[in-house]
């Protein structure tokens, strides 16, 4: 089973506060990490800890952050033969309060996966998810390129949509895509069989704080959110592609797939940063 990721490569420097100053404050940091980041990179490795072999399109600076960042990969188990190199490293701060994020970014354009940047893995894969904060063209070629299972991860241009065979979108995402408010499982059940007419085969959507709805031609699934603290969101929406692109790939139906997809998703959630361990993680019943 082998996965190709197109996705943003970045150092993530998560900061844990107390409170978020005002202008002209300051405040402690009661914890900080630098981990390997940007949600390209996040798949890819959850992808490996669900015991599959994956492949990352991306983007790592020309400098040493960005040999640290190959390095990691590669630690990690992802095929890095994809990941160009140029310009200067992709950096996000997670300032996290009270279990809220605020994300500063310094995203170069030269970090952007381009057309010229897709490798044969991705024609080769099994499986192909594209991470939408990538540009339009790169996005679409990729979709066309690929012949396994196309996933989007985002907001997805409707020619770009119309190649999906799945979509994930959390709340505001879908909102952006259909100009629906979602405020229930019962408006995402009705968002997803809209979606469904643009191209996808399966749309699964996060009702936030509350459930992830998947919709597929023949039914439909609500699954509650696992009951843990909520410390940090980064990186749930990235577990739960991962989860979820995998358990497809092998053969499990959407409604057990996207229970996977959630129980990954709670396990992102209950530390600080995107960095998550999927090792050993099995679909609830199995």
């Amino acid at each position: 089973m082998r996965i190709a990721v197109v996705g943003q490569i970045a150092r993530d420097l998560v900061l844990v506060v107390p409170e978020v100053p005002d202008a002209g404050g300051t405040s402690p940091v009661r914890q900080r990490r630098e981990v390997l980041g940007g949600k390209g990179a996040n798949i890819a490795v959850n992808v490996v800890q669900l015991g599959a072999s994956a492949a990352l399109v991306g983007v790592a600076g020309d400098d040493d952050v960005g040999d640290r960042l190959v390095d990691h990969l590669r630690a990690d188990g992802v095929d890095t033969t994809s990941v160009a190199r140029r310009g200067r490293s992709a950096l996000i701060v997670d300032v996290v309060c009270d279990g809220r994020w605020r994300y500063l970014q310094d995203i170069p354009d030269t970090s952007l996966v381009a057309p010229t940047d897709l490798g044969p893995c991705v024609a080769e894969a099994d499986a192909v998810v594209v991470q939408l904060q990538q540009p339009h063209d790169t996005a679409l070629a990729a979709a066309r390129r690929a012949s396994g299972l196309v996933v989007l991860d985002g907001v997805a241009a409707p020619d770009v949509l119309a190649e999906a065979d799945v979509l994930r979108a959390d709340q505001h995402e879908c909102e952006q895509l259909t100009g629906r408010s979602i405020s229930s499982p019962d408006d995402a059940l009705d968002a997803g069989r809209a979606l469904l007419e643009r191209g996808p085969s399966l749309v699964a959507l996060e009702v936030g704080g509350e459930a992830n709805v998947l919709v597929w031609p023949s039914g439909s699934a609500v699954v509650p959110l696992t009951e843990v603290a909520v410390v940090d969101t980064t990186g749930g929406g990235d577990a739960f592609v991962a989860a979820l692109t995998v358990a497809l790939v092998r053969g499990d139906g959407p409604e057990a797939a996207g229970r996977l997809a959630v129980a990954a998703a709670g396990r992102a959630v209950d530390h600080a940063g995107g960095r998550t361990d999927l090792g050993g993680l099995r679909a609830p019943g199995r």
